[in-house]
């Protein structure tokens, strides 16, 4: 027969978690495949940022107050840290159902529907709870095999169920959801705040460039272009900061003023909104940090099996290196019940048996009369 060596290896969860994400830095950082407009975010801040610092502020700090790049530098740093703690952070991903887990669900949910025929379409997969003394459904997943719990959607992006899903940004290479829409919408308040204090800025150091007697050279080009880039870009961060506002006021997400949920024909009432603007504000901004239920760093024991060398070849080798054992491991019983004869037995009689007769050395049968007269022999020698 032969062995088999297992050895089991080492890995991170993060290695084996179904979707469409992306990890760095052994599964701290997580994000979308999708990072192309992401590295266009970074650019158009870094890039403005850049210029302004390299071009505005001398002239500012000189005219008018060496506070204002400081603060422009506080507000940038403040920028980038909300940015890349959205983009880098799980959003609220929930693990898929194992297979155990899932056949349970299975087994449930036909007890449950009963033998539907064939032909007719099979009830959907719909479970009812209770909030706040109002039916809020929960529907089934059948990428991940769960039930979702509420608020929750499947994002056909990264292909994972979000908790509390609110959309899926490509500006950050992530989804908004349950563990980072705080920190998306502290992104896009000081990001307005920060376009909108360059592009002020600007302007004032365009008026004071035309109206100083002192200098005679024209405005320089990098100020015409961050103007552009700032009056185009605070249109839709103002308004995509201000939409936001309006939704936390409500605690309600994108995707569910998106569909109606709250607002449809029913005209169903938000479960979730405390009826008052600032415990609203305070919920969703200033509640607990809810921990990942991913575990991306968690260790995983993986069995891999190697051919050993068996004992059967081991076996062989010795037997062809010693023929003199080969022939006394084949003297030994193969049955251990079974009785060896007593010529192969030690005995104080071994020197006279070997000069006996050859007649005298065959065994006899039982059966046969002269079957005792071997031993009368040797009793009378003695």
């Amino acid at each position: 027969m032969s062995a088999v060596m297992i050895s089991r290896k080492v890995t991170r969860k993060w290695e084996k978690l179904p979707g469409k994400n992306t990890f760095c830095c052994d599964g701290r950082v997580m994000m979308a495949r999708q990072k192309g407009v992401f590295y266009l975010t970074l650019f158009l801040i870094v890039g403005t940022c850049s210029l302004f610092f390299a071009f505005e502020c001398p002239y500012l700090a000189v005219h008018l107050s060496p506070a204002i790049p400081v603060f422009a530098v506080l507000l940038f740093v403040f920028v980038m840290a909300m940015l890349l703690r959205t983009s880098f952070s799980d959003p609220g991903v929930l693990p898929r159902a194992l297979p155990e887990e899932a056949n349970f669900i299975e087994m449930e949910i036909e007890a449950a529907n009963g033998n539907v025929l064939a032909g007719q379409r099979p009830p959907p997969r719909i479970k009812n709870v209770q909030i706040n003394n109002q039916i809020v459904k929960l529907k089934y997943c059948y990428t991940c095999k769960i039930f979702r719990p509420p608020r929750a959607s499947h994002c056909s992006i990264c292909d994972n169920c979000v908790d509390r899903f609110d959309h899926h940004c490509p500006w950050v290479g992530n989804c908004v959801g349950k563990r980072n829409y705080r920190y998306f919408y502290l992104f896009t308040l000081s990001l307005s705040l920060l376009t909108i204090y360059i592009f002020a800025f600007d302007i004032v150091h365009v008026v004071l460039h035309i109206f100083d007697i002192f200098v005679v050279s024209l405005t320089p080009r990098c100020t015409v272009l961050e103007v552009l880039v700032c009056f185009f870009t605070l249109w839709s961060v103002v308004g995509l900061t201000g939409f936001h506002t309006y939704l936390i006021s409500l605690n309600q997400t994108t995707n569910e003023d998106i569909k109606g949920s709250w607002s449809g024909k029913n005209r169903v009432q938000n479960p979730y909104s405390h009826k008052n603007i600032i415990k609203n504000c305070c919920e969703v901004l200033c509640g607990p940090t809810y921990p990942s239920v991913l575990d991306r760093r968690g260790v995983m024991l993986e069995d891999s099996s190697s051919p050993a060398p068996s004992d059967a070849s081991a076996a062989s080798t010795n037997k062809n290196s010693n023929p003199v054992s080969q022939t006394t491991k084949s003297s030994a019983p193969l049955i251990p019940n079974e009785h060896t004869p007593d010529e192969a037995k030690p005995g104080i009689g071994a020197g006279q048996k070997s000069a006996s007769s050859p007649k005298e050395e065959k065994p006899l049968s039982p059966t046969s009369p002269n079957a005792i007269a071997p031993a009368v022999i040797k009793e009378s020698t003695h």
